[in-house]
């Protein structure tokens, strides 16, 4: 099992890390896309921030898998991969078999380290509940 985590945290990491770096770079050739896609690869290009933050979110998530913290880095890439799955699903089906490859690996990894996000889904009780007013902790006087 433990061989089967650490393939699969190093294949997705490797994935992300090239992705986004290829963001920033264009290093890795453009596949041809259908129109829809383009369009919406568009809108992002045009708001100017989406698309560096799509690629430093998968570049920064990639790196953290690949140094290991595998909790982190998964909940990162969490909605990045929901979108890129929904992406393929919808507007360009070509690229849906590396999608579910991805988003396959990163379940597993979920999986694997679910003790690390028990925390999350925990009971607990309110902050405010911790914090204790100056009537709670003064001494109570006798009544006259």
């Amino acid at each position: 099992m433990k061989t089967a985590v650490l393939i699969a945290r190093i294949l997705l990491g490797v994935i992300f890390v090239v992705f986004g770096l290829n963001g920033f770079l264009q290093f890795l050739p453009q596949p041809a896309m259908p129109q829809p896609a383009i369009a919406f690869f568009g809108g992002l290009a045009a708001s100017g921030f989406m698309l560096p933050t799509l690629f430093a979110t998968q570049l920064v998530g990639g790196a953290l898998l690949l140094l290991g913290m595998v909790p982190l880095g998964v909940v990162i890439l969490a909605p990045v991969i929901v979108h890129i799955v929904e992406f393929h699903v919808f507007l360009a089906p070509a690229g849906l078999p590396l999608a579910v490859l991805v988003a396959t690996l990163a379940m597993f990894l979920a999986w694997t380290h679910r003790p690390a996000y028990r925390p999350l889904f925990a009971a607990s009780l309110a902050p405010s509940a911790l914090i204790s007013t100056p009537e709670q902790s003064a001494p109570a006087r006798p009544r006259a």
